[in-house]
């Protein structure tokens, strides 16, 4: 059964849309991560504009971090201290990157800078991830402990002043330097329709020295309102956002994340950080084969409004 999206101007399967936002849930669930990163390349290789991928795809991660982050409020895994200055950096970073994202449309790269944006993340995400399985397994093999990376903060942000005490996290750091974390972070959201997830649970453990504990919980804290206020901001200015794609998604992502979940319990975390690993490079490697090849189409109009 066949559905018109209003702002991608195209038709699509329904039960396409849905089993794509299932794949992406299960992955979510399977893997403990977002979706988001994963949503918006899937979406441009099934032929949705990347601009109308990237602002949908951001409402779809709004929904899917509510249940996230009621359940880590429950059981006291969020520093909602930290997380209220990750939110006010996001919220400024997506108004920063609303203009960036008009500038690049504009300009008519805005495609372009997207799908470079993914591969290099991507990339390099996916190799750290990779690593550090292949390490974990190696050792798994030999039967030693897992290797266990220190838990410090950086010393850029050691060196930052105006200190503040974030208790839950037992951290005594400049809000300085998750505020500008959380801008960053922003900007990848408006920009790329993403959480922003993989890219900030690792900053908050390597550079902020957060515990483990409060890591997720604090991410998907500061997720939920960045995401929000950047389905806004694009509802606003860009017109990007398509509420019928991004239903279609939530939907299949709600089902395929139980789902997820339930496997998740049955496997060795070794092997799903690795699997992971292996589906990121893959998707990385697949963007960055498209932008060398040469399109059936050379040219297409566009009307921009």
């Amino acid at each position: 059964m066949d559905i018109y999206l209003p702002i991608a101007s195209l038709s699509v399967n329904v039960l396409v849309i849905v089993m794509l936002g299932g794949v992406v849930g299960l992955l979510s669930g399977l893997f403990g991560v977002g979706g988001g990163f994963l949503t918006t390349p899937f979406l441009i290789f099934y032929g949705i504009p990347p601009t109308v991928a990237a602002a949908s795809s951001a409402l779809q991660v709004t929904g899917t971090s509510v249940s996230g982050t009621i359940a880590y409020l429950r059981r006291g895994g969020v520093d909602l201290r930290m997380g209220g200055v990750l939110v006010a950096g996001g919220m400024l970073g997506s108004i920063a990157g609303s203009g960036i994202f008009k500038l690049l449309q504009q300009w008519g790269q805005i495609d372009t800078v997207i799908n470079l944006l993914y591969v290099s993340l991507l990339g390099f995400i996916g190799g750290r991830m990779a690593i550090d399985a292949y390490a974990s397994l190696k050792a798994a093999k030999e039967g030693r402990p897992p290797p266990k990376a220190a838990r410090h903060h950086h010393p850029m942000v050691a060196a930052l002043p105006f200190r503040w005490r974030f208790y839950r996290s037992g951290l005594y750091i400049s809000p300085l330097a998750p505020a500008i974390l959380g801008f960053i972070t922003g900007i990848l959201t408006l920009l790329l329709g993403v959480g922003g997830g993989f890219v900030m649970v690792p900053a908050m453990i390597y550079l902020l020295g957060m515990p483990a504990r409060v890591v997720v919980g604090t991410s998907l804290f500061q997720i939920l309102f960045v995401t929000a206020a950047t389905t806004l901001v694009h509802a606003l200015t860009t017109k990007s956002v398509d509420i019928v794609l991004a239903s279609l998604l939530l939907v299949g992502g709600a089902i395929g994340a139980q789902v997820g979940a339930r496997l998740a319990l049955r496997m060795p975390a070794e092997w799903l950080r690795f699997i992971l690993a292996v589906i990121v490079l893959g998707v990385a490697a697949r963007l960055a084969l498209s932008l060398g090849w040469r399109p059936t189409e050379i040219y297409s109009l566009e009307l921009v409004g």
